[in-house]
């Protein structure tokens, strides 16, 4: 017999078995002679009292033997032979898009204008050691996309988008631990992901799918209204009658392509602040109110929002036990982000702390839909002017910031090519600055001990979403314009994560393959 139950625990019963065999036969009433094994669904950290208890979800074997049954993988056919679509792009959605076009028949030909995960490493090295920005190979561009040396976080609100579970169990058939299926917040980490990330490459490969490295799409062939083709940037063509466009949210030659083709996007809101480091052993001392988590807390993470003046003023993307990273695409241009290892065991904490900005801030840049881009681009070529010309970032610390005070000192931090002491009310607009100052006092209130000087604003988080819709048909997933282009995931405005961008892609993959006549649920 198999019996569902809630129960809540400490994190020391929660992570010794033989405990928690103990508290679940007491909560019960089964005698624990009969418990033979349990299996834990879901957890979670309720961190709102002093007694930190853990939330879990389990399904007991009782006088049954439990078999531990490994997550497979679909039989995904040999397609080699069949009708072609072609992906542009290969992050979460590019790559999810080209394994559902497998599973349905159709063989997927992936574009990527980076490197595989291997060689994107020395890129990597290049941008933080030596400032020299790749513009086809960063942290937003190369296989995996934006997600897969930027944290691997995989929790979504976008539940009504998709099977969220389905993506989760794909990602631990390809090696993933199944602690993403049980944790409130699953996590991979930056460094397991790109093993992942290789693997999902070889199936496609070996399915007869296509995947080409160093492709940059300079052009897409249109005809009366329909995709042709595109153009690549050594001058190749490639014929197709279905374009699945993933090409992330920092693509802005791809942007700036489709308004000069007369290809109808449209400017969309989006959020822009800076990322504030703290130090981890602080951020537990306030989430779990102690002054040491001990052995079996994991480094506390946290989400914060406030209205400030009208806008929303949150925190994003929150890494414990991370790093901040440097996310230019192109030179003369300053961006950060955070991620964390799979242990998240750095000595700091890191989170984009933005606001939200609307279609009217950006008028100064006129009506055109990439004004919004192009607001964007101006703050992080501001950043780089002001610490240095390098990828140095503009640094202060909080207090300081919120007092228009040059900070006289900065620790090092998590960012590796190094901070550089600004004012940052240089960076930002005027009605950004006062939000964030305001916003960040605000903080404080509710979070007791955040307000600090302890505490280091690197500017700008800036690319936390794509400033341009690419707008398509609500059921079809078709481009409201052109026929046979499927705007798809974080670029064209339809996802904000690895999870929701993958759903996407296999969304867009299933209507495309729809509408080819052939489509069946395999």
């Amino acid at each position: 017999m198999q019996r569902e139950l809630t129960l809540q625990v400490s994190p020391e019963i929660a992570a010794n078995s033989e405990a928690l065999h103990i508290a679940t036969a007491q909560h019960s009433g089964i005698p624990l002679s009969e418990i033979k094994h349990i299996e834990i669904l879901r957890r979670s950290i309720d961190s709102r009292q002093r007694n930190i208890k853990i939330n879990l979800k389990v399904l007991v074997f009782v006088n049954e033997d439990f078999e531990d049954i490994p997550i497979s993988l679909p039989s995904y056919p040999e397609v080699s032979q069949q009708e072609s679509i072609l992906i542009v792009g290969a992050g979460p959605a590019g790559l999810f898009a080209a394994l559902r076009c497998i599973e349905l028949g159709k063989k997927p030909i992936v574009l990527e204008r980076g490197k595989d995960v291997k060689a994107r490493r020395r890129d990597l090295k290049a941008l933080n050691l030596q400032h020299i920005v790749n513009e086809d190979s960063n942290y937003c561009f190369g296989e995996g996309g934006a997600g897969t040396y930027s944290d691997g976080k995989l929790y979504t609100r976008s539940k009504k988008r998709g099977d969220v579970m389905r993506i989760l169990k794909l990602l631990v058939g390809f090696g993933a631990t199944k602690e993403i299926l049980i944790d409130a917040h699953p996590h991979i980490g930056t460094n397991k992901l790109p093993k992942i990330i290789e693997d999902i490459r070889n199936q496609i490969i070996a399915s007869g799918g296509e995947i080409h490295f160093n492709t940059r799409v300079t052009d897409i062939l249109v005809k009366s209204n329909e995709i042709h083709g595109i153009q690549t940037a050594t001058g190749d063509l490639l014929h197709c009658r279905k374009l699945i466009l993933a090409t992330g949210h920092s693509a802005r030659d791809i942007f700036e392509l489709l308004y000069t083709k007369g290809i109808y996007i449209e400017a969309k809101p989006f959020a822009l602040g800076v990322r504030a480091e703290h130090p981890q052993s602080l951020i537990d001392k306030i989430q779990y109110k102690c002054d040491d988590r001990g052995d079996y807390l994991p480094p506390s993470a946290y989400s914060i929002v406030k209205q400030v003046h009208g806008r929303g003023m949150y925190s994003f993307c929150m890494c414990p036990g991370g790093i901040i990273a440097p996310c230019a695409t192109s030179p003369q241009e300053v961006v950060t982000n955070g991620w964390s290892p799979s242990k998240r065991d750095q000595s700091t904490a890191n989170s984009g702390i933005v606001v939200e900005l609307r279609p009217e801030d950006f008028k100064a840049f006129g009506d055109s839909p990439l004004a919004g881009m192009y607001f964007q681009k101006e703050i992080e070529q501001r950043a780089w002017l002001k610490a240095g010309k390098t990828q140095a970032v503009p640094a202060q610390r909080m207090v300081d910031f919120t007092q228009k005070k040059v900070s006289s000192t900065l620790p090092t931090t998590s960012y590796k090519p190094g901070v550089s002491s600004v004012e940052l009310g240089e960076v930002f607009p005027t009605f950004i600055t006062k939000i964030l100052r305001d916003g960040f006092v605000a903080f404080g209130n509710t979070m007791r001990g955040y307000f600090t000087n302890e505490a280091i604003l690197h500017a700008p988080e800036s690319r936390t979403s794509s400033p341009v819709r690419i707008p398509r048909d609500s059921f079809t997933l078709e481009h409201v314009q052109i026929k046979g282009l499927y705007p798809c995931g974080e670029g064209a405005g339809y996802a904000g994560g690895i999870i929701s961008a993958a759903i996407d892609g296999e969304k867009c993959a299933e209507r495309c393959v729809e509408s080819m006549g052939t489509f069946s649920s395999i």
